[in-house]
């Protein structure tokens, strides 16, 4: 039986991660800044100054899957020194943690398709050309070389895993959530953009399983790995597919306006991890019809 360690585990990859390992019977730890005393196997450590050295002094894993940081393109801008160090530093602090406490632990890092920007051809590979154009991008590109800084220089197990567009109950921002809110309110919902921009959307349950074969079939060697279905899906096709799943009835409109730091088109080349045997079990409709269940019982909390 595996043991794995989930740092960020209240978040939405993150409690997802711990639901579908619990199921497939590890051992499960869990980490997060979020106070939770009646949980048993986990550890709360401090935002602002994270001890990792303590959890790895108890917890020797042979698995840890980073699902903490920021994932919050616009906060990059207002606030890139806090984005820096959720995602920078505090994977740092991780992996050094790792390096001393316990060396024989895999480090699955999420890191995302942001490191891309927007790319000049599609599907994108993992060898396409670094363009991020956010600070969040720019951070998660960092934290990829940290992984591979760990691997060359002290022989450490990592792997970066380049999320694309992840979605799935516990998601509580993003177009999905947003065209739900705004459903609820009136006939008219109104998005940003055009509506002919894509995404390249992987189910939250897709992506976890997605993790467990790079844990069990990657060189874990620091290199980086596309985590997506492969299909490319406009911003109004999905919209479209959604508003079917709530049976609204209205009107979606786009303003045309851009919000800075969005790419243009993404869809990722998932030859490597197809290669690993992965391939994904949830289309989008499907997904989002499970999302949609989520939202209901929410509802009813």
């Amino acid at each position: 039986m595996k043991q794995i360690l989930v740092i960020g585990s209240k978040g939405f990859i993150g409690s997802a991660a711990v639901r579908y390992y619990e199921s497939r019977g590890y051992t499960v730890t869990g980490c997060d800044i979020i106070e939770n005393d009646k949980a048993v196997g986990y550890y709360k450590v401090q935002s602002n100054e994270p001890d990792y050295h303590r959890v790895f002094q108890q917890v020797s894993p042979d698995i840890c899957l980073n699902a903490s940081g920021a994932a919050n393109v616009p906060l990059s801008f207002d606030d890139p020194l806090m984005d820096y160090q959720l995602n920078v530093i505090n994977v740092l602090k991780i992996v050094e943690a790792i390096r001393i406490e316990s060396p024989g632990t895999a480090f699955i890092n999420i890191s995302s398709a942001a490191v891309y920007g927007t790319p000049s051809h599609l599907p994108v590979s993992e060898g396409a050309d670094i363009a991020p154009i956010s600070p969040y991008g720019w951070h998660k590109r960092q934290s990829e070389l940290i992984c591979r800084e760990y691997a060359n220089l002290y022989g450490l197990k990592t792997c970066s895993m380049r999320v694309f567009s992840a979605y799935g109950p516990g998601l509580q921002k993003q177009l999905f959530w947003d065209i739900y809110q705004k459903s609820r309110k009136g006939k008219a919902i109104e998005l940003l953009g055009t509506g002919d921009e894509s995404r390249d959307y992987i189910f939250v349950d897709d992506l976890i399983r997605a993790g467990e074969a790079i844990a069990e079939k990657s060189k874990l060697k620091g290199e980086v790995i596309n985590v997506a279905s492969g299909i490319e899906t406009t911003i109004r096709e999905a919209a479209t597919i959604f508003i079917e799943v709530l049976g609204w009835d209205g009107e979606i409109s786009f303003t045309g306006s851009k919000r800075k730091g969005d790419p243009e088109n993404w869809c990722a080349d998932i030859s490597k991890i197809r290669g690993m045997g992965f391939a994904s079990e949830f289309s989008l409709d499907a997904g989002l019809k499970g999302y949609y269940q989520w939202l209901a019982d929410l509802q009813q909390l």
